[in-house]
Formats: structure tokens, C-alpha cells, sequence
């Protein structure tokens, strides 16, 4: 599956059809052990590993989901793909990636 965050496909000459949107989401949360050492980080500043390992885990998840939905409408790409997230709750993110399905004609 070819994965683009542009709305064309570079060198291609190859027509395509939109499938439409498709999105794959996740909400992660670290157990508390990791959250409060992530809240004792807070008095001395720099990264947060934790937060920052959780973030890209759930990235992952969302795009896999996000293909997985791209696969089952019969799709060969998903261009302009995005990324948001929101907190939930106290140490709990959502995460959710979302682009445009298309197949080639």
C-alpha cells in the first residue's frame, strides 16, 4: 500500500479513482509506574520517553487500521494522509490517522 501525505502521486501518468475517506484510530495510556515517573519529569524538563514511545506506538496502530479499512474498499494508495491526537484523560492520547483511498484505473 503506497502511503502519501500529498494529494497526487509523483511521477505517476496513471489515472485514479477515490474511494473515499478511510481513518484508523487508537486511544493509549501508560500504566502508572511510567506515568508518574513521566509527572517527576516535569521538575526537571527534557523528554518525556514514555509519552513519546506511547505516541508512536499509537501512531502505528492508527495506520494500520487505516490500511486495514483501505484494503478491505480494494485500494492501492491513500494520499493525503493526516494525523491528529487529543487527550482523553490524565496520561491517556487518541490518535487518529485519516487520508483519501484510491485505486488505480
Amino acid at each position: 500500500m503506497l502511503l502519501l501525505n500529498i494529494d497526487y502521486i509523483p511521477g505517476s501518468d496513471r489515472a485514479f479513482e477515490a474511494l473515499g475517506v478511510v481513518k484508523g484510530a487508537t486511544v493509549q495510556c501508560k500504566h502508572f509506574g511510567k506515568d508518574f515517573m513521566a509527572g517527576m519529569k516535569t521538575l526537571v524538563g527534557g523528554e518525556v520517553v514514555g509519552y513519546t514511545e506511547m505516541l508512536t506506538e499509537a501512531r502505528q496502530i492508527a495506520t494500520k487500521r487505516m490500511v486495514d479499512e483501505a484494503e478491505a474498499l480494494g485500494a492501492d494508495a491513500i494520499l493525503n494522509i493526516r494525523y491528529g491526537s487529543s487527550s482523553v484523560m490524565q496520561g491517556a492520547a487518541e490518535v487518529v490517522a485519516y487520508g483519501t483511498a484510491v485505486k488505480y484505473k
